[in-house]
């Protein structure tokens, strides 16, 4: 690292934080706390938001470090296959972004360190183990956003109320969906390099319609759930079809492209849900804090969002910037997204 730069050195940081996806988990904690508490509280309404994201950024190092071998030969431009970042600081990043959520969790709930620790022992284990192990991975991960849910529930409650269950799928089908449709991004190199994803064992148009059949699941989860709260569930009604109008539009490009879409098409799809999932996770924020207040929560993320997944995600998902040809190298396997 030592030719580099300061400033190339933290906009490596920056890339492995991944600001495109950075805001959604912990709008998800967010609602969480939404659902569950009767008053606002801002300070746990930060919490709420802070500890999943904490996990998720230090997710993304160590995940990045377990990945660095495959990195280097299929995606040499990102952070530590490049030198920007060596490996013992990844783990030394991710180490303290997860002791800092965990510190976090206990002083806001104590009872909330099982999910705490449950949340970044899965991150792990996905991350190292169930990211290549088909349809199983795929669930494995959206259970992880689910337990954010749940977490956001328990800073508004000593105890997740048994309410929150009827949310958790909302979640963990979405993001088992939207991960799924990751795994689009680059079959050939998954296929390449060993890991037996969903679309590789049973082929990428069969991925599509499981990803569809779990996104309707969740849209239907969350219309269900939405009639349970009280507030103003009109608006979250209105959010909710504007979420499922972004998930109609991800998913009709995936069907319109044929029997294996292209890689920029698959990029270009997930991106839509990236945005999508911030407009889901809002629903749930209106009927509690109030039409205003959730615009003005999600408006700056979804800006933040929408301009760093433009200048930054097709440089840091593919070498050149752009998808291989059908016929040129491979890329690695999607990640911790």
């Amino acid at each position: 690292m030592g030719g580099h730069g300061l400033g190339a050195t933290l906009m490596a940081h920056v890339r492995t934080w991944r600001p495109y996806t950075l805001w959604y988990v912990g709008l998800v904690g967010l609602a969480g706390h939404a659902i569950t508490s009767d008053r606002r509280d801002d300070a746990r309404m930060v919490a709420a938001w802070a500890v999943p994201t904490l996990i998720w950024v230090a997710a993304h190092y160590l995940g990045d470090y377990l990945d660095r071998e495959l990195d280097a030969v299929s995606k040499p431009q990102r952070p530590i296959p490049s030198g920007l970042i060596r490996p013992r600081t990844a783990v030394c990043c991710g180490t303290v972004l997860a002791a800092a959520a965990v510190v976090t969790a206990a002083v806001v709930n104590y009872r909330t360190l099982m999910v705490t620790a449950a949340g970044i022992g899965g991150a792990l284990a996905y991350n190292g183990f169930f990211k290549a192990r088909g349809l199983l991975g795929n669930l494995v991960r959206g259970s992880l956003t689910g337990g954010a849910l749940v977490f956001g529930a328990m800073t508004a409650s000593d105890l997740p109320p048994v309410r929150i269950l009827l949310f958790v799928p909302v979640f963990w089908a979405h993001d088992a969906a939207s991960n799924l449709v990751g795994t689009l991004r680059d079959v050939a190199g998954d296929r390449a390099g060993g890991y037996a994803t969903f679309p590789v064992r049973r082929g990428p148009r069969t991925a599509v319609r499981t990803a569809a059949g779990l996104y309707a699941l969740a849209v239907s989860a969350a219309a269900a759930g939405l009639l349970t709260m009280a507030g103003d569930r009109e608006g979250g009604l209105v959010t909710l079809l504007v979420a499922a109008g972004l998930g109609g539009g991800a998913f009709g490009m995936l069907y319109a492209s044929g029997p294996e879409p292209p890689a920029h098409l698959a990029l270009r799809s997930h991106e839509v849900l990236v945005v999508e999932r911030m407009v889901l996770a809002a629903v749930f924020l209106v009927p509690g804090l109030g039409g205003l207040v959730a615009i003005g929560i999600l408006a700056p993320m979804l800006a933040v969002t929408l301009g760093t997944q433009q200048a930054m995600r097709a440089r840091h998902e593919f070498p050149h910037g752009v998808p291989a040809r059908p016929d040129g190298d491979a890329a690695a396997p999607a990640r911790f997204s």
